[in-house]
């Protein structure tokens, strides 16, 4: 069979699969690689613990890409507003949907679900090459090497690294990465509420950490925590009803007592800022690429306009062009150069703003929840960036 390939993705997690998805009428020959099989789906009424808010920009890309029509509506929630809290128990801003002129901030879905989406569409694209390992990569002329466990070898005229954090594919071309360790957890986990949430998602900016509640499908709240590592060991070890009573005192019991639904997970928070995101017959993507901290929900987020933007750029390269030019993949990192390094400064900068002891800078950050929550123009450009 085949094994010579225009463009070869290493790495099925989301990222990866909408850019095999959004390149499956490009006329390019594709590949994807992924050490792992599938998940697949719960049980019907069983919920996944990790969920996404994605922005109504993402989601007409998936739609471009026919991958949003497959998740079931039953199981994506609209945010139709946004209510988030300073920690002084009264400096609010607010977010509505309607009031910027939009039908939704952005939709709450599981990753098994959506990934159950992609992976359909990303198999009538690509050849898959899953379970699949890998033990070397060389990059060349005129093409890339990956040699997989089995003894295959796969050439590419473009590889893309969409494996991650802990990226091996960017480890192989040599390209820095700078970790920086946030010595939190993402905490999540979900809840059925006693009062309805009305598709209103909660934020608590609070001296400990990041508390989110985000609206679910019916009366039930997915929770991510972002807190220091220690605290989140002890939530992890909270017996059921003592975790949803702490946390029905964290968020003030806003929408009533909490049950727990599903299991609490934890995965480790860290700020990820690399050198370079293209070279010679590379690209990265996705978490590959960069990682922000999660209070703004925007990471998957970030990683699905890579898709997008290397999918336009691959696309419309012209009959000739070579997918793995230098030049050309420039065009992908000088677009998603300035989105990615703004996000980054933004969550970090909030994130120590909110984190900060002092007196004076805990007025002054609630002052400022309160006098953008007074600026209607203002809270419309941040929505319309946010949604984008």
């Amino acid at each position: 069979m085949q094994n010579d390939f225009d463009v070869v993705i290493v790495g099925g997690g989301l990222v990866g699969l909408a850019l095999a998805a959004a390149l499956r009428d490009s006329g390019l020959q594709l590949a994807l690689v992924e050490p792992q099989a599938p998940r697949g789906v719960r049980a019907e009424k069983g919920w996944d613990s990790r969920l996404y808010a994605i922005s109504p920009g993402s989601a007409a890309f998936l739609e471009q890409c026919g991958a949003w029509q497959g998740v079931p509506d039953d199981r994506v929630a609209r945010v139709e507003r946004m209510r988030i809290f300073g920690d002084d128990g009264r400096a609010e801003l607010q977010f509505s949907a309607y009031d910027a002129g939009l039908r939704e901030l952005a939709f709450i879905v599981e990753n098994d679900r959506l990934q159950e989406s992609l992976w359909r569409v990303a198999r009538g694209a690509a050849r898959v090459f899953c379970p699949a390992g890998w033990n070397a990569l060389e990059f060349g002329e005129p093409g890339a090497r990956l040699h997989l466990d089995d003894g295959k070898e796969l050439t590419a005229r473009l590889i893309v690294g969409a494996d991650g954090a802990e990226s091996r594919v960017r480890a192989a071309a040599g390209i820095a990465a700078s970790p920086s360790d946030y010595g939190q957890l993402g905490v999540v986990a979900n809840f059925s509420c006693e009062k309805a949430h009305r598709g209103v998602a909660f934020q608590w900016f609070r001296r400990d950490g990041v508390l989110a509640l985000l609206p679910m499908p019916g009366n039930h709240v997915s929770m991510v925590w972002s807190i220091g590592e220690e605290r989140g060991r002890e939530l992890l070890d909270r017996s059921a009803s003592e975790l949803a009573a702490e946390v029905e005192a964290a968020s003030g019991a806003i929408i009533g007592a909490l049950e727990l639904v599903t299991p609490a997970a934890a995965f480790p928070l860290r700020l990820l800022r690399v050198t370079e995101f293209t070279r010679a017959r590379l690209a990265l993507i996705g978490d590959a690429a960069h990682n922000v901290h999660p209070l703004a929900g925007q990471g998957v987020n970030l990683g699905f306009r890579d898709a997008r933007e290397l999918s336009v750029v691959l696309a419309n390269r012209g009959p000739q062009r070579d997918c793995g030019d230098r030049q050309l993949l420039r065009r992908y990192a000088r677009a998603r150069r300035e989105d990615v390094l703004s996000m980054q400064l933004m969550t970090h900068g909030l994130l120590k703003l909110f984190s900060h002891d002092a007196v004076l800078v805990g007025r002054v950050r609630n002052l400022g929840l309160n006098l953008v929550n007074w600026q209607p123009q203002l809270k419309s450009f941040l929505v319309h960036h946010a949604v984008a």
